[in-house]
């Protein structure tokens, strides 16, 4: 890399790692002021663990050798003690996507879970769901090269995480709400946001870091994209992101009368969720069109868990997982020249759905397992009196805000 190349990359590094914070924000905003020091050190949790494992073998395991392989070597450079100086810029990178992937997860499972049980959850999860999937998808696995296993002319985009990320982070945020059940009076009001401002900083934080997210890569010259690509990712950042906005708010506005703060701000994550994987593969007028009816379908998934019986603390499903659906398969056909409504036949549609399709139950299956297995010895929910009287004092001893 030269020298411009190194210092973006470093710097959309810190930009990456800075947005799990934000998740805190975000997260510890919505829940109630018992519990935001529980949901903050979920994602602190992750930056630690996550960060430690990504050295030691995470990132020895992101690259693979065969199409079919399921990951690396986890001990061929065991903590990463013969790695080049570009080699380690690089893990840098991937290592802030592996422990933002993790932290989104803890929203599903918020006023309930066991900090100590979390973090085991999160560890193995990491180790044989995040590591492999980052594998298949960026590191030369099945996903990477799926076209060319079905004899096609292009293959899966996603650029930046769609599958990776949010529908990997979804389908095991729904699998833990499932394992860990419903809240103590689960339904629909339970209990609202104890700090819109934070909510709003929290997603500022993200739409700030997400520009690392997307362009990042481009400091690493990984798929050997031309720089004017940077533009349309940036551009198509920024512009899905506030179609996103509009979108949850026109459906907000009509369904319940009322434009939210809270609202906006998850209209805003929904499209940046969505246009992490099609960042670099579409036109900005369709990235506005991505994004106003990501915001839109995504303020009625989250919804579905009260049809559905699901408690979705957070509305990790509702925002990641479908969120992270629509960028996937829209590229089937929207992408540009691929895309079967510009150009392309239906191999980019097919490749998008299968690729989603496969992480999504892959994800989901171990997260329910570990989960399931995690509650089952150690317990993975708090007992319902500690979660009455408040997850920060009975499992942290401390108090978001101590009033004297």
């Amino acid at each position: 890399m030269d020298s411009g190349n190194l210092a973006w990359l470093i710097t959309a590094s810190a930009l990456v790692l800075f947005m799990t914070p934000g998740v805190a924000f975000f997260y510890g905003g919505l829940v109630k002021a018992k519990s935001v020091v529980s949901m903050m050190m979920m994602s602190f949790g992750a930056m630690a663990l996550v960060g430690v494992l990504w050295i030691l073998y995470g990132f020895n395991m992101s690259g693979v050798d065969s199409t079919w392989a399921f990951a690396g070597n986890p001990f061929s450079d065991f903590g990463l003690a013969s790695a080049s100086s570009d080699d380690l810029v690089g893990a840098l990178f991937g290592a802030t996507f592996g422990i933002i992937t993790v932290a989104l997860i803890s929203g599903a499972i918020a006023d309930r879970a066991k900090f100590g049980a979390w973090m085991l959850f999160a560890g193995i999860w990491a180790t044989v769901v995040y590591f492999p999937v980052a594998a298949w998808v960026w590191g030369g696995g099945w996903v990477y090269n799926l076209g060319t296993s079905f004899g096609f002319s292009t293959e899966v985009i996603d650029y930046a995480g769609g599958t990776a990320v949010h529908i990997n982070a979804g389908a095991a945020a729904l699998a833990l709400a499932l394992v860990l059940g419903k809240r103590i009076g689960f339904q629909k009001g339970i209990n609202k946001p104890h700090s819109v401002p934070l909510v709003v900083l929290g997603a500022s934080i993200l739409w700030f870091g997400w520009f690392g997210f997307n362009a990042g890569a481009e400091g690493l010259g990984a798929l050997g994209t031309e720089d004017t690509v940077v533009g349309l990712i940036v551009i198509n950042t920024l512009g899905a992101t506030a179609a996103a906005i509009i979108g949850w708010l026109i459906v907000e506005k009509l369904k319940d009368g009322k434009a939210t703060s809270v609202g906006a701000a998850s209209g805003a994550v929904s499209g940046l969720v969505a246009i992490t994987p099609a960042c670099a593969n579409l036109t900005p007028g369709w990235a506005l069109l991505l994004g106003v009816v990501t915001g839109a379908v995504c303020a009625l998934a989250i919804e579905l868990k009260w049809k559905l019986g699901y408690d979705d603390s957070l509305d990790v499903v509702g925002v990641h997982l479908v969120g992270g659906l629509i960028g996937t398969v829209y590229l089937g056909f929207f992408a540009t020249e691929t895309g079967l409504f510009l150009g392309g036949g239906f191999e980019q549609l097919i490749l998008q759905v299968v690729a989603a399709v496969g992480v999504l139950i892959y994800s989901f299956v171990i997260a329910f397992i570990l989960g399931f297995a995690i509650d089952k010895t150690i317990g993975f929910r708090i007992k319902n009196e500690d979660e009455l009287a408040g997850v920060d004092s009975t499992v942290h001893g401390e108090e978001g805000y101590a009033m004297v």
